[in-house]
Order: structure tokens, then sequence, then C-alpha cells
């Protein structure tokens, strides 16, 4: 890959065990129409224009069967390397981010258990990482936001005009994202999504308006609403 060409590399952590679930099978692994929802998210970067490479992050055990079933089983050309997990979602990223070669310019990180990523969200996020450094695929806020004390009692009613639910993907510049990481890693710093590591370094990141179909799949009734939105994206491709 020549150095001058701008490539961006997805870091996808697929190394949960999904408690939440109620299953001892790994949530990244259970299947949609027969699909692993982990080959449905990498159906989308595999497609992706902006994309480049993937590294996938999964548990240390499951790696061979990462390998078999999903990425050969399915053809995955993209899939560059496969990278043991961490304990926590945070240590995998940092596993993965640390595998990213100087020659891409962005990393994208979007987790497993979102299969309903489409290529241009993707992309458009690669795109606005590359004007602003740092960028994220959100939602407005459309419900009514209370905020509650501690005995239950609704104390104010928080004005949601500016309020923005993340999501990912989350793409950055490398050597930013990589900065966070370690940063956050020797000073035990815990942030609930990339962005906020990078926030912490006084980078402003940008919104890119996502989608409500975007979900993260992490209880029994995500996946029923799973089929749902598959079924009506397949009733959409065969209308004339």
């Amino acid at each position: 890959m020549a150095s001058s060409t701008p490539a961006a590399v997805a870091v996808i952590p697929a190394a949960g065990r999904g408690h939440r679930m109620g299953t001892t099978t790994p949530k990244q692994f259970l299947e949609l129409q027969h699909v692993p929802l982990l080959a449905h998210t990498l159906r989308a970067f595999e497609s992706a224009d902006s994309i480049a490479a993937v590294i996938v992050v999964a548990p240390a055990a499951d790696l061979p069967f990462c390998q078999r079933d999903i990425v050969d089983r399915h053809g995955f050309k993209k899939v560059r390397k496969l990278v043991p997990g961490g304990a926590e979602r945070q240590d995998s990223v940092r596993h993965g981010v640390e595998h990213v070669e100087e020659a891409y310019d962005v990393i994208v990180v979007h987790d497993a258990v979102r299969p309903f990523v489409t290529p241009a969200m993707i992309d458009e996020a690669v795109s606005s990482a590359r004007r602003h450094r740092a960028a994220i695929v959100a939602i407005p806020m459309r419900d009514t936001v209370k905020r509650v004390g501690a005995q239950g009692l609704i104390e104010q009613t928080v004005d949601r005009q500016a309020l923005w639910l993340a999501q990912t993907p989350q793409a950055f510049e490398r050597a930013l994202l990589q900065e966070a990481h370690r940063k956050a890693h020797l000073e035990g710093v815990r942030g609930t999504d990339d962005a906020q590591l990078v926030e912490r370094l006084g980078v402003p990141v940008a919104i890119v308006e996502g989608s409500s179909e975007n979900i993260k799949v992490t209880r029994p009734e995500d996946l029923a609403m799973g089929e749902a939105i598959l079924a009506a994206r397949r009733s959409v491709s065969r209308k004339p």
C-alpha cells in the first residue's frame, strides 16, 4: 500500500461474552437468518469503499472459529488480522488499535453486535474524521429526558435539543486514537466509548447522523427486532 494513499482500517471489538443475552454463546456469534451477527457486521465493512482492511478482536479461544467459520466461510477479504481481546471492551479496542500500521490514516471502531451499519454510514464517518480528526455516528434524542434524584423523584426535565445518543462506527485520525488509548491505559481511565478518550485530549469530535436501525444487539428482544429489520430491508430491495 502506498503511504501517500489515504486508507482507513476498521477495528471490530468482538470479544464480549454477552451475559445480558442469557446464553452461553457469545452474542457476536449468535445468528440472524442463519448468519452470525459478526458476519453481518463484516459484510458492511467489506462493501465500504473507505475501508482498506479490518482487524477483528475476539476471545483468544475463539480465534480459530472466527477464522474458519466467519472469515473463510463468508469470504471476507479485508480481514487482515485476528487479535485476542482483553478483559473489557476498552482493552480489546486498545489491543486492536496497537496492531494498526502507520500506512493507515484513519481508524474506525465499530461494535461487532451492531450488524445493521451501512457502508454509506461508514464512509461518511471516515470522511468526517479526515475533516475534523474525530467523528462519531449518533442520533438525536427524541424522547423526553428526566433527571431523577436518589429517591426516584423527578428533579428536572432536561432540554433534549442538544442531546445525541452515541453509536458506532466512530472514526479517528490514527495517531490521535492511539495516543488517547495509551494515555487512558497509563492513567487507569475507563471511558464509555472511544470518543470520550479522545475528548480527554481536548480534541472536538464531530457528529454524523446515524439511524435508529443501527441497534446494538445486547438482549434477546434485540434479536427479534433484528429479524424484523432484515425482513424490511429484504422487502425494500425486492421492490422494482
